[in-house]
């Protein structure tokens, strides 16, 4: 008997350091599948290609918008008013559509068996 398959979304986490320009790069994934309660993700700071774009990058803000993504996913209070909404709420919030520094890609469907193994794939595959 084969494992039960459930539906995910994903999106990837981009540093778009020139809005204007539509230049970006991959930072991270977050992944939502709703049949498992599950909304992680997982990212990494690429210093050195970011900062061979011609323009001034604070590291430090982006690493904390980065871990605000993980606060949310991650929920309660630590995640603040957005954080404490209901699971999918949260995955809509932060795929919602902005022109800022860090930005979500479209939302990708899928179907996996494990959700973090699937998360861990796509960051391999998309990321790293």
């Amino acid at each position: 008997m084969m494992p039960e398959k459930h539906l995910f979304e994903y999106a990837v986490i981009r540093v778009v350091p020139r809005v204007e320009r539509e230049e970006f790069v991959n930072v991270g994934i977050i992944l939502y599948c709703s049949a498992k309660g599950f909304l992680q993700t997982v990212y990494m700071l690429p210093e050195e290609r970011l900062r061979a774009f011609p323009c001034e990058l604070d590291m430090a803000e982006l690493q904390e918008r980065l871990r605000a993504f993980e606060r949310i996913c991650a929920g309660r209070k630590e995640g603040g008013v957005i954080g404490q909404l209901p699971t999918s709420a949260r995955f809509r919030w932060l795929t919602a559509a902005r022109s800022t520094l860090v930005q979500t890609s479209p939302v990708h469907p899928g179907l996996c068996v494990d959700p973090a193994e699937t998360l861990a794939r796509l960051f391999a595959q998309l990321v790293q």
